[in-house]
C-alpha cells in the first residue's frame, strides 16, 4: 500500500506509469496531493473505488492500463493474462461474432477458443496465440456484426430462454463479511450481522418459490472473495447477489446505492447485470423510502470474474443514525427482502407482463402462476 505522504523507488515507479498513462504531469518520488489526485482519476477511469490510496488492486489495474494490442504475445498462461490489449482483442473477437463471454480484459479458454475460431476463419493457424500476425489481420477487418453489442444479445437471449418462472433458477447470495474487522459496530448492529440476516430472510423466500439458493457464508465464517467467486462459477449461477452495508466519516452520508459489472470508458458492461442492479435499486428506494445513490458500473473482482450476471447492493450507511435505526429493524429487513424477490421476478419478466416499481407482492406471483 502507498499513501500520501510516502517517498521511495516504488513511488517513483508508480509516478512514472501515472506519467506514462496521462494521469500526471510529472514523475516524482514523493506521493503528494498531486499523486493522489491521479491515483484517484486512473481508479475513477478503472471502475474502482476511488481512494487516492494505491492498493494491491490499483497497482494491477495500473499495470493492465499500460499494454496495447501488438506490444505481446497474448496466449494462454497461468495466471492467465490482463490487459487493455487482452480486452481490446476480446472487443473485436465479439464485433465479428466469436464468442469469448464477456470484454472482462482477462484471456482464459473462452477467448482462446474464439480466437482459434477466428484464425482459422481467415486461413490462419488456430493456435489460440495472438501475436503480429493474427493482429495484422484483425486490423484488416473490419466490423460484422452490427445492432448492439453480441454480449448483450447473447445474455438477452440466455435470459428470455429460461423463462419467467423462478422455479429451478440457482441464485447465489453473499452476505458481506464487514472487511478485516467485520464485529465493528456502530451502535447495536455489525454488518456482518445485517447482511447475513437479510440474505437468511431472502434466501427463504426464494426457496419458497423454488429457487435453488445457496449463500456464500455461515454465520461466523467467511470464505475469501476468491473462493466466493469460484463457488458462484462452479454452481453456474443464473444471478448473483451481495449484500453489503456501507460507512463514512460523515454521518450524513446515506441511501442505498447498487453496482454492476462494466467499464463506461471501454464500453463494456454486464446488461443482465446492469437491468437487475436498476431494478433492485428502484424497488428498495420506493419501498423503503431510502435515498436513491443510483447504480454504477464496476470493475472489482467479484464483478468481474464472476461469470453470472452479479451485483452488488449497499444497503444504507451504518455510520448514519437513520439509516442504523432502519437497519436494525426487523421489520425493515423484510421489506428489503420483498423487494430483492421482486426485482428479480421483474428480471426474467417481459415489457408486457413487468409492473410499476413497488407494486408487485410476492402474493401477486403466486396468483399469477409464477410458481409451478
Amino acid at each position: 500500500m502507498l499513501v500520501r505522504g510516502d517517498s521511495g523507488d516504488r513511488v517513483l515507479q508508480l509516478t512514472t506509469s501515472l506519467q506514462s498513462l496521462g494521469f500526471l504531469a510529472k514523475a516524482g518520488s514523493l506521493f503528494d496531493e498531486n499523486v493522489v489526485e491521479a491515483v484517484r482519476a486512473l481508479q475513477q477511469s478503472r471502475g474502482l473505488k476511488v481512494t487516492g490510496e494505491c492498493d494491491q488492486k490499483t497497482l494491477q489495474a495500473l499495470e493492465e492500463a499500460r499494454w496495447r494490442l501488438g506490444d505481446r504475445l497474448i496466449e494462454l498462461t497461468s495466471p492467465m493474462m490482463r490487459g487493455d490489449d487482452v480486452a481490446t482483442l476480446q472487443r473485436r473477437l465479439l464485433g465479428m461474432g466469436f464468442d469469448v463471454g464477456r470484454a472482462d480484459g482477462i484471456f482464459g479458454p473462452k477467448s482462446a477458443l474464439a480466437l482459434k475460431e477466428f484464425q482459422r476463419s481467415v486461413g490462419l493457424e488456430g493456435d489460440g496465440r495472438c501475436g503480429e500476425t493474427t493482429v495484422v489481420a484483425l486490423i484488416r477487418l473490419t466490423r460484422t456484426v452490427a445492432g448492439g453489442p453480441a454480449t448483450a444479445l447473447r445474455e438477452d437471449a440466455l435470459r428470455n430462454r429460461k423463462g419467467p418462472s423462478l422455479l429451478e433458477k440457482v441464485i447465489v447470495v453473499d452476505p458481506s463479511w464487514g472487511g478485516a474487522n467485520p464485529g465493528h459496530s456502530f451502535g447495536a448492529i455489525t454488518e456482518s450481522e445485517f447482511t447475513f440476516d437479510l440474505a437468511t430472510r431472502l434466501s427463504k423466500r426464494l426457496a419458497e418459490l423454488g429457487v435453488e439458493v445457496h449463500i456464500t457464508r455461515t454465520a461466523d465464517r467467511s470464505p475469501s472473495e476468491s473462493d466466493r467467486i469460484d463457488f458462484a462459477n462452479q454452481v453456474s449461477a443464473d444471478l448473483v447477489i451481495s449484500l453489503h452495508c456501507d460507512n463514512y466519516p460523515n454521518e450524513r452520508a446515506e441511501g442505498v446505492a447498487s453496482y454492476y459489472f462494466g467499464n463506461e470508458r471501454e464500453g463494456i458492461k454486464s446488461v443482465i447485470g446492469e437491468r437487475f442492479a436498476t431494478l433492485a435499486q428502484r424497488e428498495i428506494a420506493a419501498r423503503t423510502q431510502m435515498l436513491n445513490c443510483r447504480t454504477h458500473a464496476k470493475s472489482w473482482d467479484l464483478l468481474r470474474l464472476t461469470k453470472s450476471p452479479t451485483v452488488r447492493i449497499d444497503i444504507g450507511y451504518l455510520s448514519n443514525p437513520s439509516d442504523r435505526e432502519r437497519i436494525s429493524d426487523p421489520s425493515f429487513r423484510e421489506i428489503v427482502a420483498e423487494a430483492l424477490v421482486v426485482a428479480i421476478q421483474r428480471l426474467y419478466l417481459d415489457a408486457e407482463s413487468d409492473a410499476k416499481t413497488g407494486t408487485l407482492r410476492i402474493e401477486d406471483l403466486r396468483r399469477a402462476g409464477i410458481r409451478q
